[in-house]
C-alpha cells in the first residue's frame, strides 16, 4: 500500500474541513492527518473519495464513519494517554486506529465475524495492535473492566447498563442513542459507584448497534 504526497495533502485539506465545523482538539486533528484512510477502503470504486467527509460501506451492512464523526467522538472522550478505552463496533479498524494512535491502550469488540476476522488480521499488518474481541458489544467486556472511556461506534436503541457499569468512577461513555435514522450523540459520567451524568448533543446518523452474537 502506498501513502503519497498526494494522500497526505488531501488528508489536509480533509483536516481543514474538519477545523472548520468546530474540531478543535490538535491532538485528534493530528492523527487524523496522520492515518491513511484510503488503507481502510477495500471497494477500489470509493478509493477517490476516500478523503471525503463522508462514510462508506464497508461490507456486512457496516460502514466506516465519516472522518468528523470519527474526531467528533474522539474528541469527546478527552483522552490521556494510558487510558484504558473499549470501543464497540471495530467495523473497518479506522477509528480503532485513531485510538491507538492517541496513546491509549484499546480493547476492541466486534460481532460481526467477517470484519472480526478481516480487521484482526489487517491492523496489525500496518501497524496497529490494539486487543480484538468477537462478540455482543452490548455486554462490554466485563471480565477486562472497568475502562476509563468506552466509545460506541454505532446507533443504540438505548444506553446499556451494563456497559455504564464498565466505566471507572470518573470514567466516561461516549454513545450514540435512538431508534431511527438519526440519533444523539450523549456522553455518559459515571461520578459515584451508584451516579452516573449525561449531556445529549448533536444528532448523527450511524448504522444500528446489534446484539445477540451469532
Amino acid at each position: 500500500m502506498i501513502d503519497s504526497y498526494k494522500h497526505k495533502g488531501l488528508r489536509n485539506k480533509l483536516v481543514d474541513k474538519i477545523r472548520e465545523r468546530g474540531i478543535s482538539d490538535e491532538k485528534v486533528l493530528s492523527v487524523i492527518q496522520e492515518i491513511p484512510r484510503h488503507y481502510f477502503i477495500h471497494d477500489n470504486a470509493f478509493l477517490p473519495y476516500a478523503y471525503d467527509d463522508i462514510a462508506f460501506p464497508i461490507g456486512a451492512q457496516q460502514t466506516i464513519s465519516q472522518p468528523y464523526t470519527v474526531a467528533f467522538q474522539t474528541a469527546l472522550l478527552k483522552l490521556k494517554k494510558g487510558d484504558k478505552v473499549l470501543e464497540i463496533g471495530t467495523g473497518s479498524g479506522y477509528q480503532t486506529a485513531v485510538l491507538v494512535k492517541m496513546g491509549v491502550k484499546v480493547f476492541t469488540i466486534e460481532r460481526q465475524k467477517t470484519l472480526f476476522d478481516k480487521t484482526k488480521n489487517f491492523l496489525p499488518s500496518i501497524g496497529y495492535r490494539p486487543k480484538f474481541f468477537y462478540g455482543d458489544g452490548y455486554k462490554g467486556l466485563p471480565v477486562y473492566a472497568p475502562f476509563d472511556k468506552i466509545i460506541v461506534t454505532a446507533g443504540a436503541p438505548y444506553i446499556p447498563e451494563g456497559l455504564q457499569l464498565q466505566l471507572t468512577v470518573g470514567g466516561v461513555l461516549v454513545i450514540p442513542v435512538g431508534d431511527g435514522d438519526v440519533q444523539k450523540m450523549i456522553i455518559v459520567k459515571r461520578v459515584s459507584d451508584t451516579e452516573f451524568e449525561q449531556e445529549e448533543l448533536e444528532e448523527f446518523k450511524f448504522v444500528p448497534m446489534l446484539a445477540n452474537k451469532e
